[in-house]
């Protein structure tokens, strides 16, 4: 079965939904794994809307879409914001430590 337009939005939703739930375990590494799959998605949909176009019921759809995957792309972030500054923070070293 081939894949519609639309389909690759709503499956790059799944994958955003799915990043929400590994960011609330803090699951970083499955984070990872989600974005990467998100990419291949993205990437996918961008060759297919070069050769197809939305109805006008589904560019409403796709609307609907993205402002979930926004939505879920900040609540990400705000659970983010605390790893990366850790990882921030363990990547500088105190300067008495350097000679």
């Amino acid at each position: 079965m081939e894949m519609q337009l639309l389909d690759y939005y709503k499956a790059i939703e799944a994958k955003s939904a799915d990043m929400l739930q590994a960011a609330l375990q803090h699951n970083w590494d499955a984070v990872v794994d989600c974005e990467k799959a998100c990419g291949v998605l993205i990437n996918e949909l961008r060759l297919q809307a070069e050769v197809n176009e939305l109805s006008g019921l589904e560019r409403k759809e796709k609307t609907r879409i993205m402002q979930r995957i926004l939505r879920n792309d900040a609540q990400i972030r705000v659970l983010a914001e605390p790893w990366l500054a850790q990882l921030d923070h363990l990547g500088k070293m105190p300067s008495s430590a350097v000679h």
